[in-house]
């Protein structure tokens, strides 16, 4: 009888600073990717951000992040790369494409500061408009992260904005065209302009793979999710209409798909 082989995953979830929630339900989104990771027999360990990374990749072939300001500094971008290099898998989610923000002067809202861990992960966040509805397109059909997935499915989620930072050796698997009310006004006041735009003008990147040595990292900016004690403390905002309770795309059946070939795909 041959004996099964289990393979482990290091989960960070968690906002900045510590034991805020940042504006996210990372309870249940913690949750939920335990849950997937369960299915397929993958043992976790979890964390709040990433102070002990070192410990836990030497022990895991795969690293999950859904974070709203935590993010690694130099030494633990070089921990990171050297483990994806020798062939670990990072799975970002949402949040992972930011990091520390800066005050500027005159503006209310905060500018991302570009670090060693946006080279790494391969995207930098600059903005997203309001929570919305729209249909995110399945540009590469036949890589195994998108097997099973339509050519297009709708979610209800934040429109993120991000930058690619090598995109020669990204593989893009999901875009969306937000259409032209998707605006923010940070273009052009913390950043001068919009570089998430692809060539076309149009097109923004929401998902993509990229090989880092024998390993590699996908990302996907899909994934937020909130509870009112998420949003507690927030200045009150009449404009603001969003619901109470926001899962978006953790509902839909593309995303979880997305997921769980991921971590299938990641720990094979």
């Amino acid at each position: 009888m041959t004996e099964k082989k289990f393979h482990r995953a290091h989960l960070i979830a968690g906002g900045f600073p510590p034991g805020s929630s940042a504006g996210h339900d990372h309870d249940y989104a913690r949750l939920r990717l335990l849950g997937l990771l369960a299915e397929q027999d993958v043992q976790a360990s979890v964390a709040n951000d990433f102070l002990d990374i070192e410990k836990w990749l030497p022990v895991s072939r795969l690293l999950i992040t859904y974070v709203a300001g935590p993010h690694p500094d130099a030494a633990q971008c070089h921990a990171i790369r050297a483990w994806l290099s020798a062939g670990g898998h990072w799975l970002g989610l949402h949040g992972t494409s930011g990091g520390r923000a800066e005050k500027v002067e005159g503006v209310r809202q905060r500018r991302t500061v570009k670090t060693e861990h946006h080279a790494l992960l391969g995207s930098f966040f600059l903005t997203h408009p309001p929570l919305c509805k729209f249909r995110v397109d399945v540009s590469d059909s036949g890589h195994p992260l998108t097997r099973g997935l339509d050519r297009s499915f709708e979610v209800e989620d934040e429109p993120y904005f991000i930058e690619l930072q090598d995109p020669r050796s990204t593989r893009i698997l999901l875009t969306a065209d937000y259409g032209p009310g998707a605006v923010s006004p940070s273009i052009g006041t913390l950043y001068p302009t919009d570089t998430s735009l692809q060539p076309d003008g149009r097109t923004r990147v929401l998902g993509y793979t990229r090989e880092v040595g024998k390993g590699g990292v996908t990302y996907f900016a899909l994934g937020h999710c909130h509870n009112p004690a998420s949003r507690a403390g927030r200045s009150a905002d009449a404009a603001d209409s969003q619901p109470l309770i926001v899962r978006g795309a953790w509902e839909t059946d593309a995303f979880v798909a997305l997921l769980r070939n991921t971590i299938n795909w990641a720990t094979a």
